[in-house]
C-alpha cells in the first residue's frame, strides 16, 4: 500500500501512480474539491484517507493575529507557490477577512529556503508589523528557520499546527496533528488487515487547537489579554 501523509501533491501523485495499489492519504483541503475522492461518505477505488481542513482556519487565525496584536494593520502572509491550491483558497479568505480588521496584506512567495530569506528581508524593509504563515507541507519542514526569523526580526507571528508554538512561535491555530496522524495510522492497520479503501470513508479532523507560547511572547515584549489566554488549549511558560 502506498501512505501519501506529505499533502496534496503527494496523494494526488500517489492517485495517479496507479489504480490497484490501496492508498491512504492525509491532506489540509476538502479532499472532494481536490479531486481525490467522489465522496467523503463513499471514496470509491483505492483510496481514502483523512482531511485535517487545516486551510479553512487561515481566516481565524487573521482574527486571532488581531487579538494578539489589535494595533496591527501591516500583515505579511506568506504562502508557496508551488502549491496553487493552498494559496489561492488562502489567499482568497485572508483578502475578505482583512478589511474586515482593518488589516492590509503584503503577500509573499516562498518555496525554497532562500526564497524565504528574501522573503522576510522583503516584509522588513516594507515594516510589516506582524506575520501569518500559510498551511503548506514546505513550512513544516523549514519550521525552525521560519520560527527563527521571524522571532529574530522581532515579529509577533501566528502558524498553524501546534508543533509550530512549541518550536518557539508564539502562537497557533489549526487542526490537531496528532489526531490526523493518528487516524492515518488506524486506516493503515485496518487496510493491512485486508480491508478495502472503498469502504472505509473519508475521516475529518474535527479538533481545533490554540497554543499560546508565553516565553516567546516575553521575549517579543508582549503582554497576551487574559480572555486569549482563557480560551487557549496549551498554554507554553
Amino acid at each position: 500500500m502506498i501512505v501519501a501523509a506529505d499533502g496534496t501533491a503527494t496523494a494526488l501523485a500517489a492517485k495517479a501512480a496507479t489504480p490497484k495499489t490501496p492508498i491512504v492519504f492525509m491532506v489540509g483541503a476538502d479532499p472532494v474539491e481536490l479531486g481525490l475522492v467522489s465522496s467523503l461518505a463513499r471514496p470509491g477505488g483505492n483510496i481514502t484517507g483523512v482531511g485535517a481542513l487545516a486551510v479553512g482556519t487561515v481566516a481565524k487565525r487573521l482574527q486571532l493575529l488581531h487579538e494578539l496584536i489589535p494595533a496591527a494593520t501591516e500583515i505579511a502572509f506568506l504562502r508557496n507557490p508551488t502549491n496553487p491550491y493552498y494559496s489561492a483558497l488562502e489567499t482568497r479568505e485572508l483578502q475578505f477577512a482583512a478589511p474586515v480588521l482593518a488589516m492590509r496584506l503584503l503577500l509573499l512567495d516562498a518555496s525554497t529556503t532562500s526564497e524565504i530569506e528574501a522573503a522576510f528581508a522583503k516584509l522588513v524593509a516594507q515594516r510589516a508589523e506582524a506575520f501569518l504563515l500559510g498551511t503548506d507541507p514546505f513550512f513544516i519542514t523549514t519550521r525552525d528557520l521560519l520560527v527563527s526569523l521571524a522571532n529574530r526580526h522581532m515579529l509577533p507571528a501566528i502558524y498553524p499546527f501546534r508543533e509550530d508554538a512549541v518550536a518557539g512561535g508564539l502562537a497557533s491555530y489549526g487542526a490537531s496533528n496528532r489526531d490526523a496522524f493518528r487516524m492515518l495510522g488506524g486506516y493503515t492497520g485496518l487496510i493491512l488487515s485486508g480491508k478495502k479503501p472503498a469502504d472505509l470513508p473519508v475521516q475529518q479532523v474535527t479538533k481545533l487547537e490554540m497554543v499560546i507560547n508565553l516565553r516567546t511572547a516575553k521575549a517579543l515584549g508582549l503582554s497576551i489579554p487574559l480572555p486569549l489566554l482563557g480560551r487557549a488549549d496549551e498554554v507554553i511558560e
